[in-house]
């Protein structure tokens, strides 16, 4: 894949270049975007994929949920329906996508959860519900310049951050550097614990935020229990067992499950990966397999699975979580 990335330099000014030049359209208002006189909030990043978006709306949804009605919008990735869909008793991973199912499973009496591709036509359809959501949740949009958000929080990762990136294919940015001017709020995700005030700093230096944003860091906080459908278990009392990872970066679950001394195998497959009848058959054959929240909510539709399939459960701890609430909320009553 690196040798392939490399062969591919030539094509990165070009790809470069047309991102860069849409950008410019929509910054000078040739393309048109719509706002909006209502909280719309966007979570995205410059790379592709990784970056903990999925647990940074689920934070969201768990600060804002008890004082607004809030509805969240993703495109539904590798869904098999088109569209606007607004997720129901009906709904599973294949008809909404894999987060948005999460996001439905966890919220549901709580929140909307709405997918389409086109954002502005799904923001249409929220506002045109009989409880018009106060605050909309775009989920992976920073990117979708047809709407305006009115505010943007852009993550990158501790291990890959944007400002030592390139763009793709030889790197992993879907649009340069110099798009993360756009937001308001920038994060720093799956940071290790303790990280030190100096290395905060040097990272400040080199995102060298303007004054109208603010830098916060985060970490990846994982539970001490595994869950099922029917069952929690503790994770200290597990003897051996199969990880099953369909993610953009499994390595921090992975450090983590070492840490604890944990014995296992890993089977890691790419992002957002369609299991085939032959991958079934071979996890049939596991005793006690642990995945992700995502990968739990595609695995869990078949039978033979059910009774052996636990998720370890995920939370974002913000440093400074008091200033990044405010900062949230301020934006939403004025």
């Amino acid at each position: 894949m690196k040798i392939l990335r490399y062969i591919l330099f030539p094509v990165m000014p070009i790809y470069f270049l047309v991102t860069w030049l849409r950008n410019k359209l929509y910054d000078l208002d040739i393309k048109k975007s719509v706002s909006y006189n209502f909280p719309v909030i966007c979570v995205g990043n410059l790379s592709a994929g990784g970056t903990g978006k999925t647990p940074m709306i689920e934070y969201l949804i768990s600060l804002l949920k008890d004082d607004y009605k809030v509805a969240t919008l993703s495109r539904g990735y590798k869904r098999k329906t088109q569209g606007f869909q607004l997720a129901n008793e009906t709904s599973t991973s294949e008809s909404i996508g894999d987060e948005p199912f999460q996001f439905y499973n966890k919220y549901k009496k709580d929140i909307d959860v709405a997918v389409d591709a086109d954002r502005q036509n799904g923001i249409e359809e929220l506002v045109s519900l009989e409880q018009v959501p106060d605050v909309i949740l775009l989920d992976d949009a920073f990117q979708h310049r047809k709407v305006k958000a009115g505010f943007n929080i852009l993550l990158t990762t501790y291990s890959n951050p944007y400002f030592n990136d390139m763009v793709l294919p030889t790197g992993n940015l879907r649009e340069p550097k110099i798009g993360a001017k756009r937001a308001n709020i920038i994060i720093v995700t799956k940071c290790p614990e303790g990280l030190s005030e100096a290395e905060k700093k040097a990272i400040l230096n080199k995102i060298n935020p303007e004054n109208y944003q603010h830098v916060f860091f985060s970490t990846i906080a994982y539970s001490d229990t595994i869950i099922s459908d029917d069952l929690i278990k503790s994770i200290d009392n597990l003897k051996t067992f199969t990880l099953v990872t369909g993610i953009a970066n499994a390595s921090p679950l992975v450090t983590f499950l070492k840490s604890k001394n944990l014995k296992f195998e890993h089977l890691n497959f790419k992002d957002h990966y369609n299991f085939s009848t032959k991958d079934l058959a071979e996890l049939d054959k596991k005793e006690l397999i642990i995945t992700t929240e995502k990968d739990f909510m595609r695995l869990k539709q078949y039978e033979s699975l059910k009774k052996k399939l636990f998720y370890l459960p995920i939370t974002v701890k913000i440093n400074d979580k008091n200033k990044f609430d405010k900062l949230i909320k301020a934006f939403i009553k004025h």
